[in-house]
């Protein structure tokens, strides 16, 4: 199998598991070698059908698979070939890190920027402007609302923001 070095990577089933999900593990983690049809691929592994399709279509829209048609010429159905294409993981994968350290940096500042308060009863956070809204009441039960430090939330993404930055050799 061409694909087995690449599937051993705890990091990249990991990738695969969150975009097919579980039913659409054993499509994603057994590609074979060559084109397939997505009925062989449902008897081989044992699946429902749409599972196996639903799975081949995600992996079809993050370009790591590809299909072509055959009509054919006695009864006019198609027939879809499979080709598995996980040579665009490790990309899809650098893109996927640059989106989050994107998310990080502008939540990151979101959290610098904003006065926060607890209600310590609902476990609910109001950003200054709702919590003066609210009288520095809880709208939920009533309790009073207390200034939340988040420096702690702060730092813990500062460190994963610099972790990223340096696996993606981005400068800061």
């Amino acid at each position: 199998m061409a694909f087995e070095g690449l599937l051993e990577d705890p990091v990249i089933q990991k990738y695969l598991h969150e975009l097919v999900g579980p039913t659409g593990m054993p499509v994603a983690a057994a590609p074979p070698d060559g084109e397939v049809t997505d009925e062989e691929l449902a008897q081989e592994l044992n699946l429902e059908l749409n599972d196996v399709r639903r799975a081949l279509f995600i992996l079809y829209e993050n370009d790591l698979a590809s299909y072509r048609r055959l009509r054919d010429e006695d009864s006019g159905w198609l027939t879809y070939l499979w080709t598995f294409e996980y040579d665009q993981i490790p990309e899809n994968l650098e893109e996927e890190m640059h989106r989050l350290l994107e998310a990080l940096d502008e939540r990151e500042e979101y959290e610098r920027m904003h006065e926060f308060y607890l209600c310590e009863i609902c476990s609910i956070r109001f950003e200054f402007g709702e919590a003066m809204d609210f009288g520095f009441e809880c709208p939920e039960c009533g309790s009073p609302l207390e200034a939340m430090e988040n420096e702690q939330l702060i730092e813990a993404m500062n460190g994963r923001i610099e972790a990223l930055a340096e696996e993606l050799h981005v400068e800061r």
